[in-house]
């Protein structure tokens, strides 16, 4: 039986051990997947120990992302983009990392909702450590524009100047956008973003990388400005999980019809 955990401060939230054990029966695997609760100011010394008595893979979730960056021996250009890890593995004693949130996002818009990001005009709304984690893959898709906009204005600008895209004020956001991505914690914090009806109404599709039972405050603020198309992050959180699942495994498990257990299972808590 192979070891494999995730590791998070808080993490008994975690969705991760239902998901990889559901792509594993796909598989006809036998593994392993804990949640493992690590100290706020222990996150290296567990890790280290986890791999060392036999671990083979673990995924990383807040706030360790950016020390499992610095603990990896080798990381991904996905993860160097990032600056930051959510997926950690060891083979022949060297310790990889990569980043697999963005491909995640794109897998989750492309396949499952059957959106193309290509020549699109994407808005993407945060400047954060998750804005940041998505966008060379967002980019590599070769999208129209990819235009970042945050409440702060300098880490935008500093964002956009680091990608080679561009920015704007979130106050001067106009109805110009194809596909609106939001990166920001606004609605697990009931913050309603100062983005304009006509703005939202506008895009083909309104995406939040946060998920709920139902929708969040801003589709909901989407769904009444009256877009048409909407969805929340847990086909992200699967297809990014499938992402890590394969890099492991070298199999890649259907994603869809694990969003839609998770879906049900969250609805019947």
């Amino acid at each position: 039986m192979t070891l494999f955990a995730v590791f998070g401060n808080p993490v008994a939230h975690s969705w991760s051990p239902q998901i990889h054990q559901s792509f594993a029966r796909q598989e006809g695997r036998q593994l392993v997947y804990e949640r493992q609760l690590i100290p706020i100011d222990s996150f290296a010394e567990v890790a280290q120990e986890f791999f060392q008595s036999g671990g083979v893979g673990a995924n990383i979730t807040v706030p360790f992302k950016t020390e499992a960056f610095q603990l990896a021996d080798e990381v991904s250009s996905r993860a160097r983009a990032a600056q930051a890890v959510n997926t950690l593995f060891m083979r022949d004693g060297i310790l990889f990392a990569d980043n697999t949130d963005g491909i995640g996002l794109v897998r989750a818009i492309q396949e499952l909702l059957n959106f193309s990001l290509h020549d699109k005009r994407i808005l993407l709304l945060g400047a954060g450590g998750a804005a940041q984690g998505v966008i060379l893959p967002l980019l590599q898709q070769r999208p129209a524009q990819l235009i970042i906009a945050n409440r702060t204005e300098a880490k935008a600008e500093k964002l956009a100047v680091e990608f080679g895209t561009a920015w704007v004020p979130v106050n001067e956001i106009r109805p110009h956008y194809d596909i609106i991505i939001n990166a920001t914690s606004g609605s697990l914090q009931g913050q309603m973003l100062p983005i304009a009806p006509a703005v939202l109404a506008k895009a083909e599709l309104v995406y939040d990388m946060m998920y709920a039972k139902g929708p969040t405050l801003f589709l909901k603020q989407a769904q009444q400005a009256g877009c048409v198309n909407t969805a929340d992050g847990l086909s992200m959180l699967v297809a990014q999980a499938a992402e890590s699942y394969y890099l492991w495994h070298g199999f890649q498990p259907d994603i869809s019809v694990v969003v839609s257990a998770i879906r049900q299972q969250m609805g019947q808590q």
